[in-house]
């Protein structure tokens, strides 16, 4: 029996935080066994695989989020609007700094918050590893309000060159990082490049796109097996991606990239996607004991080998796995973890033993637009893969994202969800035009 009244306190509504958060309101909150609560800087989840469609705007995330305070009211937990900022471990508070509007004003105090259990699960960001000139010139995808930027400079972009019939003018858009998030960014760009016709910019085509992928590997999506890389790169070739592997970026100009060599890529629009780190204000807190990539270490339990109070998951979490390796910051390693913490969590409070946490490989799925997907699936029966793409591909990519509104919603509103999305691709642009 739960005997205590505890307060659970989850920093960060993203896949695994916010799943933890649901499943935690369902099985505590609602029957009053536990405060859930759940804190982040934004009023919205997306999905984060997605937010290279949102940079696009082949999705909508104003239709496609999810609002916490909307989705907490319905899963009995609570949610407060807050950014996170210091840690008091011995006195269990943690701080969040104060919240102003677009103009500076004050909307939220500084506040603290008491807690008996924390839950740390901030995600990652961009690591442009303080390469001079990112910060200044670059687009990141590390968040909704980023992605959005980035669609707005596009459609900019793509009506300026709209309005110049020369077609020698073209439009060049430039990634750094040939990981899954520059590779789907590619093949979306032209997709969306295709659609504008449909809306009155009927001078911009692919044709007028270029787009350079630059990897500093040896090979695009380094972290996945190499069939799936050399798959997705005569995909994108075939697009007319401009594929640079072997390069690397020493500088970023308001004109473009300077690489390693002193070449000089010109580029209208820059994105910088190579590589993720946990935030740096992690590093600040000086309590944790953590990686160069200021991911906290944890036990078996995903417990912070500082404090057995503090849970972490996520890409913020470094668990290593009995083979050495780290558990890649990837959706299918937040929610293996948020399942574990949920458990763990759950035992602590009936004061059971806890169980400890194994990562399965799954598989990984790269999403080429509407012009492939490519990836692999782990066999049930054995550690071995198998190659999949094409239309089977596409049906499992998108599986993923169900399985994530299931965590979320339940299956009945999943199924709502999907039912939903097919009338609205009838009434509603087939991508955001503003």
């Amino acid at each position: 029996m739960i005997t205590t009244h505890p307060k659970i306190v989850i920093i960060g509504g993203g896949a695994g935080g916010l799943e933890l958060a649901t499943q935690l309101g369902h099985k505590l909150g609602k029957k009053k066994h536990a405060d859930i609560l759940l804190i982040d800087k934004n009023r919205t989840h997306i999905w984060k695989p997605l937010l290279h469609e949102v940079a696009t705007g082949s999705i909508d995330a104003d239709l496609d989020g999810v609002v916490y305070s909307a989705h907490a009211a319905k899963h009995h937990y609570n949610f407060q609007l807050g950014t996170f900022c210091d840690l008091d471990n011995t006195n269990k508070t943690i701080t969040l700094s104060a919240f102003n509007d677009e103009l500076g004003h004050q909307i939220l105090p500084q506040r603290t918050v008491h807690y008996d259990y924390l839950v740390i699960a901030v995600g990652s960001v961009s690591n442009d590893f303080n390469t001079p000139g990112i910060k200044d010139h670059c687009f990141y995808l590390d968040s909704n309000q980023q992605a959005e930027r980035f669609q707005h400079a596009l459609l900019d972009n793509f009506t300026r060159l709209h309005q110049d019939n020369d077609p020698q003018h073209t439009l060049n858009v430039a990634i750094v990082g040939g990981g899954a998030t520059g590779v789907e960014l590619s093949a979306e760009l032209y997709h969306v490049s295709e659609l504008l016709k449909l809306y009155g910019l009927t001078n911009m085509s692919a044709k007028r796109l270029h787009i350079h992928l630059i990897e500093a590997g040896p090979r695009i999506l380094p972290a996945l097996p190499e069939r799936i890389a050399n798959s997705a790169k005569r995909e994108l070739l075939k697009l007319g991606v401009n594929v640079r592997e072997n390069t690397q970026v020493k500088q970023a100009t308001n004109q473009g990239f300077i690489t390693k060599d002193d070449e000089h890529l010109d580029a209208d629009i820059m994105v910088w996607a190579a590589g993720v780190k946990a935030p740096d204000f992690i590093k600040d807190l000086g309590i944790f004991e953590l990686t160069r990539n200021n991911q906290i270490m944890v036990n078996d339990y995903l417990q912070s080998n500082s404090d057995d109070t503090i849970f972490v998951l996520g890409d913020c979490c470094a668990f290593t796995q009995k083979n050495g390796k780290l558990v890649p910051p990837r959706a299918q390693s937040a929610h293996q973890m948020a399942q574990c913490v949920e458990k763990n969590l759950i035992a602590t409070l009936r004061q059971q033993p806890l169980t400890g946490f194994e990562y399965s490989d799954h598989g990984s799925l790269v999403n080429l637009s509407r012009y492939s997907t490519v990836g692999s699936l782990m066999g049930n029966l054995t550690s071995n893969s198998f190659f999949i793409e094409g239309k089977i591909a596409r049906f499992m990519y998108i599986s993923l994202y169900r399985m994530h509104q299931r965590a979320i919603h339940g299956s009945a509103k999943t199924f709502a969800l999907w039912i939903s999305e097919k009338v609205l691709r009838v009434v509603r642009p087939k991508m955001k035009l503003h």
